[in-house]
């Protein structure tokens, strides 16, 4: 069957919506099921769906009702407002404790429905539950005591609407500039859009507005840390923690933050009191795994993580945790509860993409290739699915990179940047082996390991602007590094140096190792002209297979396919060339396989390159004592070994689609 085009089911959705709200539901069924006939859209299937079920509702012909609404969760079991309409038809046929359930199912997926709360109200009296009576009262009041507009807002965000919710609450905000819930909320949209510059200049400016404003400061908590800046989340944590000292979120954020510190047994000791209290918390055995890991203790955090499945066997964490441990061998009977539960339709999305990864692992360090394989490919199609990655804008930026950061501008603004040298930039693609040379050169006296920063990311996004770029047009960025006041140049190399400070000890040089740096080396030269670039390089089929058997914390949504990993892998050794060529001795270009095979002429010339004396602790950095969160935490504590140079060949079979785009 043909989809309707957009523009026609649009008009015939809004003549239904018509049809129902001036009561002609007998039409508004029959034109309903007219368009169901002619569209195998899932997503205007489910809007179907829905509008038959009210329309059908409402004529009193609940049994239909509840068929059309079975109907719409096949296409989308996640549509809060389905289990609602399943909630009133099953009140209207006295099925009280079903219609409970999906109320209680519609406010889970949709907190800011008004109408469910007021009809679980109503239930919980009918069976005397005065707990679950005011704990819906209360968050009735809370959602009424929004402003109709923020409301809107809510609902928009909880249905996945997150533009459509970012527009409401602007044009909210223009007319109340400092309504603090609204400044939240639009940092909330922000932080989902990753847009966190913004989230967080936000944030800031609503706890300077409302100091006591606890949601504010506690959200504003929670960004610092998902941005690694843990000086600031501490500050915010102990405010926090002043005013409610037993607080159980902001006790865990606290000992988040003391691991983001390097402050190990601090967190370690954090973690363990506060499970004391409560060890029935499966997210805090798995936080307290994280952070015996990050000390190296892993054999403790293996026990964290175990705990954590045990108290809930649905934690796809838990299990991906272990297998990211690189070391963990998972038994038959974990393999077996793994295979299981990823078949669970019921399991959230990011759990079933944890378990196909930690399922993938488990049967590789068996060597069961075609079933491990199988298992990648699972999880990296779900994850995938969605991310709503585009390779083509990758392609695209790195055309306007090579486009308009040409040797001229370079010549042009020579020196106009902030000449600190602190700063080494650690480049390339994940799993390329950065971590192992930031190891070895944190393992230098003059040199602070830090970890993969965000600031240059967040520094390219604000040149880059808020606008949409449409497919084929250009951004702003990098065409306006040409146009704006050179004086810049020079406060946004000082504003890198002054915020990344948190990150750093005493020693005079520090490490940015965010891979995807590689894309504004060109920024990095105008604001910072002595800085040091190191490329991380790896033959091709080993970095693009090992990055597509990663399943990453955040970011790097390009490796979850065969033919985007490979086709970015060849963006980045596009642009490199061209850096190459327009910036001569800025970058020294580092290969995995030649570290692992010559240790000792890889480490000079590094070290060469950056101005530093030969130390022995780099020649033995496996035995530097420093937190390390990255995947290859438990690599980079051994001495080199070449064993996984060659794993993807185990693969080879399989990675035609890989192959081809790389022309190996």
């Amino acid at each position: 069957m043909n989809n309707t085009s957009p523009l026609s089911f649009e008009a015939q959705l809004k003549s239904i919506q018509q049809l129902i709200q001036t009561a002609k539901f007998n039409d508004a069924i029959k034109q309903s099921k007219q368009l169901l006939e002619q569209t195998s859209n899932q997503e205007e299937q489910a809007e179907l769906w829905y509008l038959l079920a009210v329309a059908q509702r409402y004529s009193k012909d609940y049994s239909n009702a509840l068929i059309s609404i079975t109907e719409l969760l096949k296409c989308n079991n996640t549509h809060s407002r389905a289990h609602q309409e399943q909630g009133y038809n099953q009140l209207a046929l006295n099925h009280s404790e079903q219609a409970k359930n999906s109320f209680e199912k519609a406010v889970e997926l949709n907190p800011s429905l008004v109408a469910s709360w007021q009809e679980l109200i109503e239930i919980y009296r009918d069976i005397n539950q005065p707990q679950n009576i005011q704990k819906a009262a209360n968050h009735l009041a809370k959602l009424k005591s929004l402003p109709p507009a923020l409301l809107a807002v809510t609902e928009f965000m909880h249905e996945g609407k997150l533009l459509k919710a970012e527009q409401v609450c602007r044009h909210f905000l223009q007319n109340n500039k400092h309504h603090v819930d609204g400044m939240c909320m639009l940092a909330e949209i922000g932080i989902e859009l990753k847009i966190y510059d913004d989230a967080e200049f936000l944030l800031a400016s609503a706890i300077e507005l409302a100091p006591t404003h606890i949601n504010a400061r506690s959200q504003y908590l929670n960004l610092l840390i998902r941005l690694g800046k843990y000086k600031l989340a501490e500050q915010q944590a102990n405010t926090l923690l002043a005013e409610q000292p037993d607080n159980l979120s902001y006790n865990i954020a606290k000992a988040s933050v003391l691991t983001g510190l390097g402050e190990i047994e601090e967190a370690i000791a954090l973690f363990e009191k506060i499970i004391n209290k409560d060890d029935k918390i499966a997210g805090l055995h798995l936080q307290l795994g994280h952070a015996l890991k990050a000390k190296g203790d892993i054999k403790k955090a293996v026990q964290s993580y175990q705990k954590a499945y045990q108290i809930n066997p649905d934690y796809g964490d838990a299990y991906w945790s272990l297998a990211n441990t690189k070391t963990y061998r998972f038994s038959d009977e974990e393999i077996a509860k793994m295979q299981a539960k990823r078949e669970d339709e019921s399991l959230a999305i990011i759990d079933k993409v944890q378990l196909h990864f930690a399922t993938a692992k488990a049967f590789e360090d068996k060597k069961e290739f075609p079933q491990a394989f199988q298992a990648y490919l699972q999880g990296n199609q779900l994850q995938r699915a969605n991310n709503g990655f585009d390779i083509n804008k990758i392609e695209q930026q790195v055309d306007e990179q090579i486009k308009y950061c040409t040797a001229e501008l370079f010549e042009k603004y020579a020196h106009i940047g902030f000449e600190a040298p602190d700063p080494i930039f650690i480049v390339g693609l994940p799993r390329a082996g950065s971590t192992l040379l930031e190891q070895i050169l944190a393992s230098h006296s003059q040199v602070d390991g830090t970890m993969e920063l965000h600031n240059i990311l967040g520094l390219a996004s604000r040149l880059r602007g808020r606008v949409q770029i449409k497919d084929n047009q250009e951004s702003p960025y990098p065409k306006n590094l040409h146009e704006i006041n050179t004086d810049y140049f020079k406060r946004f190399g000082q504003q890198f140096i002054d915020e990344t400070r948190v990150y750093r000890d005493n020693a005079p040089f520090f490490i940015d190792k965010m891979p995807n740096n590689f894309l504004h080396l060109g920024l990095i030269k105008l604001i910072l002209p002595n800085a040091k670039i190191i490329d991380a390089r790896r033959s091709p089929m080993a970095c693009c297979f090992s990055g597509f058997k990663q399943l990453f914390a955040e970011g790097q949504d390009f490796s979850y396919s065969l033919e985007d990993i490979g086709r970015y892998y060849q963006a980045y050794l596009k642009l490199m060339a061209h850096w190459k060529q327009v910036l001569p001795n800025f970058i020294l270009t580092i290969n995995h396989e030649d570290v692992v095979e010559d240790l000792d002429k890889e480490v000079h010339r590094m070290l060469d390159f950056c101005g530093l004396a030969f130390e022995q602790s780099c020649i033995d950095f496996h035995k530097t004592k420093r937190a390390i969160k990255t995947p290859s935490s438990e690599q980079v504590r051994q001495p080199i070994y070449k064993s996984a140079t060659e794993q993807w060949r185990y693969f080879e079979e399989y990675l035609t689609p890989l192959k081809k785009v790389l022309n190996v």
